[in-house]
This record gives C-alpha cells, structure tokens and sequence, in this order.
C-alpha cells in the first residue's frame, strides 16, 4: 500500500520522500499475485513531475509488474490509461451538487469523474469562505489560461477583479451570532427552534 498513512520528518525525510521510498519498494516488489494500493501518487511535487511520475508508475504497474491494483488519483491525465490498456477501467465515487455545496453518494460507477470537488470539500472542512472564494477565481482562471507564466502555470499571478460576494444562508448568520457560553437552556431550545425555522 501507498496511502499516506505515515510520515518521516523526523528522520530528515520528506513527505515526497516517503511517498516515493513506499512507491519504489511497490514497483520493486509486486509480482502478478499481489494486490497493490495506491493513493494520490506524485501530489507531493510539482503538477508537472506529479504527472510525469504517476502516469509512469502506472503504467510500470501494468506492463512490468501486472499486479492488481487500485490507482486513486485526482490527476485526469491518467484516465486515457484505460483507452491503452484493455485490462485498465477507470470509475468514480458520485457525487452531487446541492445548495452551493457538495454531497457525496458513496456510490461507485463507471468511468472517469467530470470533476474534482477538492475546493468543495475544503469549504465542507471549514476553509474560511473568503479562501474558498480566492481559489475558485484562480481555478477558472487557471482553467480559462488567464493566468500563464511559461511551461507551468503561475499559481501567484495577479487574477480578474473579486466577483461580490454571494449572501450567505441566513442559518449562518443566526449561528455567527449565537453566544453558547451565555445562553440559558430555555434560550439554547428558542434558538434552535429559531435555526430550524429559518432552515425550511
């Protein structure tokens, strides 16, 4: 397995290092009776290396090793494996779009995925919204090539004016401006009656 599951800093060791010491120990290692799991491989470097790395990785896994094996990642470029190899099959976890959020079905179906949800999922961790905001309007400008700075695209060029921003639902400011600490229990119960009015 590569999963993440333990770092090395201690030891003088990068998180990319270990990353690619447990990926090289795998590529050395798998036989065509082995199962191989591997998580988000070359997101510890650049996007380009990233790629580069996880795209050969893969594709050792299936000329040299033959192992079976999980390969989750978020980079796209590795869903043409699939068009190369006819034991290689891409799938997806569903998800879906709901009130200006994400919402995850668990649900596993065929073929790649139309798109990351990583900045959805960062608001759901609690990112500040202001942050969540700044990397949508970089990731459309990203997308759209307007920002460029040579062979790799430039993360901290200047970007198109702030878009205004979108009214927050009103249960986020009747909780911003609960006090728990001060509140009497007779109060606590009101103001949840008052939040799941404001809900419906």
């Amino acid at each position: 397995t590569r999963i993440g599951a333990s770092d090395d800093l201690a030891s003088g060791r990068s998180t990319f290092m270990v990353e690619m010491t447990e990926a090289a120990a795998i590529l050395h290692g798998a036989t065509d009776q082995s199962l191989v799991l591997m998580d988000e491989i070359g997101r510890g470097t650049s996007t380009f290396d990233g790629v580069a790395l996880a795209v050969a990785i893969a594709r050792h896994l299936l000329d040299k090793n033959r192992c079976w094996t999980l390969f989750a990642t978020h980079y796209f470029e590795l869903t043409c494996l699939a068009h190369d190899y006819p034991e290689c099959a891409n799938v997806h976890l569903d998800a879906v779009e709901h009130n200006h959020g994400i919402v995850f079905l668990h649900a596993l179906e065929e073929g790649p995925a139309s798109q990351s949800y990583g900045i959805e999922v960062a608001a759901l961790a609690g990112i500040p919204g202001a942050v969540v905001r700044d990397a949508k309007r970089r990731l459309r400008a990203l997308e759209n090539r307007e920002i460029d700075a040579g062979p790799q695209a430039d993360l901290f060029a200047s970007l198109p004016a702030d878009e205004p921003e979108l009214p927050g639902h009103p249960v986020l400011g009747a909780l911003a401006a609960i006090d728990p600490d001060a509140l009497t229990p007779r109060e606590a119960l009101e103001a949840l009656y008052e939040l799941k009015r404001l809900s419906a």
